[in-house]
């Protein structure tokens, strides 16, 4: 057994999260965690809601309430919508807690003593207009290495390269087009070239392993070679006070350095919580732990660059030496999991612009799996893909309703008709044994898929699989066997039906935990094939307000192998575990899309 760290991309939380979030880190973290569970792994997966930073504040200015409000509002909703998607976390919290306040603050502190933070005189951002601080995300000009518009005065999407506001050219404020003025204003910058040695270490190690997606370990070493101090302060009044500047409360940490340490803050409220407070050191102090952390491409250089960087520095690692801080020698990813970008209908998601799914409102009016199941079927894994409404409806009614739906439901009908219970077997023939040998041998080909991070081809194998069962129904006829002579043999191919299911079932727990809990039932079985999330609301561990959690209980999963279908098991008529869709929902979302792009 391994301990695995499964770290999940933290949603920020100015809004709620669209499908192309999910697509990216939410159903993605999930698969991989069941299945390592049922593998056998000691899994603690972790995250929470991103809640500091401007584009919190300018959305509460313009809603005319507080930034905690509008974190605690959006919170709640993105902590209800990823129960519902049935993401299996042992912790979602949130960086608003005082434990989070205390593990930053802390991390700082031992950054700062080993030297890796510098102390510098820098050009900020304010509005002519107002006199506040611009941040950099809210101003935008030409990028001055790949010439694109658009640009970030954080980063350049198109090329993605870090950058600095004074780096662009013709910049102006997003806020409201003014051309921002610089003033001087000092900052703690994290010392990133005393660490680039380290780091390029840590990657070209990584690389050896040929584990990462090529176009991952390629940005990542990429971005190395222009490689500089980035400043891990703002000016701004909503944030994590900065140790040593508690009398300048208009400077805070930066989210940049905030979020990531995310990972580690929740790993040690769960161990609090769990009613052992040093817990977590098994996933963060063993260096045989691994740790997989999973995002869209647009977070990659936050997972590969900046919170290695403030591991190396805690732990002590760079040019400049040190010794580790309190969290003692903090393990760095084994693999960053990035997924390219979903689309929809063509169009990149826009929530400006209404050019947005969002998954509240795909799951009122879908199945959860439904989504889950083209996230894995046809998400952006290792290159950008594209939502539309009739290949959502196609695959829902050919391939999980027509194939997967529809074994189950002819194998528990034909067993609820012709005996009312899981049939023992008689002597099995060479078809039945070709059948049960092949889906057995899927568990280790679908594992190693899955633990590989290639989900796509995982559930095609799945689904070539159910075809093969579907084929058998098609070769042996159960349903023509109606003579007395011909039981025996009906009830064999009846039990090899049942237990082909329940094997294909254990496969598709990762991928669809809420139809696998009901593919259980509908064979008379009580086992929890996928256990659930839920919503706890808590208190918070050292005085501050209360809020809701996202945690469950895991243990209880089957293992990842072939379980014998419990023969005797009552077995009713079934209902439809998928529900197939009118071809005229695709007209109906567009003109619905099309409304609400009109009205943004």
């Amino acid at each position: 057994m391994s301990t695995v760290l499964s770290a999940v991309a933290w949603p920020y939380a100015n809004g709620p999260r669209h499908i192309g979030h999910v697509a990216g880190f939410g159903v993605p973290s999930d698969v991989f965690s069941r299945y390592m569970r049922m593998a056998g792994n000691d899994v603690l997966m972790v995250s929470g809601t991103d809640e500091h930073g401007t584009p919190i504040l300018v959305e509460a200015d313009s809603e005319g309430i507080s930034a905690r409000e509008l974190a605690d509002r959006n919170n709640r909703l993105i902590v209800e919508d990823l129960v519902a998607l049935g993401l299996s976390y042992d912790l979602f919290t949130r960086t608003t807690t005082r434990n989070h306040y205390q593990v930053v603050q802390d991390m700082f502190v031992a950054v700062r003593d080993n030297g890796y933070m510098i102390e510098q005189t820098t050009n900020g951002a304010i509005s002519p207009s107002t006199g506040r601080t611009l941040p950099d995300r809210y101003i935008e000009g030409t990028c001055p290495i790949c010439g694109a518009g658009g640009a970030r005065g954080d980063q350049c999407d198109n090329c993605g390269n870090q950058l600095d506001p004074t780096d662009l050219i013709d910049p102006v404020s997003r806020i409201n087009g003014e051309t921002p003025e610089f003033i001087e204003t000092s900052h703690w910058f994290l010392d990133l070239p005393a660490l680039a040695g380290e780091l390029g270490r840590w990657l070209d190690e990584r690389e050896a392993t040929g584990l990462w997606r090529p176009n991952v370990i390629r940005f990542s070493q990429n971005i190395l070679e222009d490689i500089k101090p980035r400043a891990m302060t703002r000016d701004i009044d909503w944030g994590i006070p900065v140790p040593g500047w508690e009398d300048q409360p208009n400077k805070r940490l930066y989210v940049w350095f905030d979020a990531v340490i995310g990972y580690l803050s929740a790993s040690i409220e769960w161990a609090r919580r769990s009613g052992d407070p040093e817990a977590w050191r098994r996933w963060w102090n063993d260096p045989e732990t691994l740790a997989y952390y999973f995002m869209g491409k647009d977070n990659i250089v936050f997972h590969s660059q900046i919170w290695p960087a403030e591991m190396l520095a805690q732990n002590g690692k760079g040019d400049k030496g040190g010794e580790p801080g309190r969290f003692g020698e903090l393990k760095l990813p084994t693999e960053v999991v990035s997924s390219e970008f979903l689309t929809m209908e063509g169009k990149k998601f826009s929530s400006s612009k209404r050019v947005v799914i969002y998954v509240r409102d795909m799951l009122e009016r879908y199945q959860p799996d439904a989504l889950r199941y083209f996230i894995s079927a046809a998400g952006p894994e290792n290159q950008d893909a594209d939502f539309t409404w009739t290949d959502f409806i196609s695959r829902t009614n050919n391939e999980l309703v027509a194939g997967w739906g529809n074994l189950v439901n002819r194998t528990a009908a034909m067993i609820a008709k012709n005996v009312g219970e899981i049939p023992a077997a008689g002597e099995l023939e060479e078809i039945d044994t070709a059948l049960l040998d092949q889906i057995r041998e899927g568990f280790t080909t679908v594992g190693g898929l899955i633990a590989a991070h290639r989900q796509r081809a995982a559930i095609a194998e799945i689904m070539r699989l159910v075809g093969e069962a579907n084929a058998y129904v098609s070769r042996t006829e159960p349903f023509k066997m109606k003579a007395e002579e011909q039981r025996p043999r009906l009830l064999t191919v009846l039990h090899v039906l049942a237990q082909a299911v329940t094997d294909l079932n254990t496969m598709m727990a990762p991928f669809l935990p809420h139809s696998a809990n009901a593919v259980e039932k509908a064979l008379g079985g009580d086992r929890q094939i996928a256990p659930m999330p839920r919503i706890d609301e808590v208190e918070d561990l050292d005085g501050g307000p209360g809020y809701p959690i996202i945690t469950g209980d895991y243990t209880e999963v089957p293992a990842w192998a072939h379980h014998p279908v419990g023969v005797g098991q009552k077995v009713v008529k079934p209902t439809g575990i998928f529900v197939k869709l009118d071809p005229t929902v695709a007209e109906e979302e567009l003109a619905r899309l099309e409304a609400e792009v009109s009205e943004g």
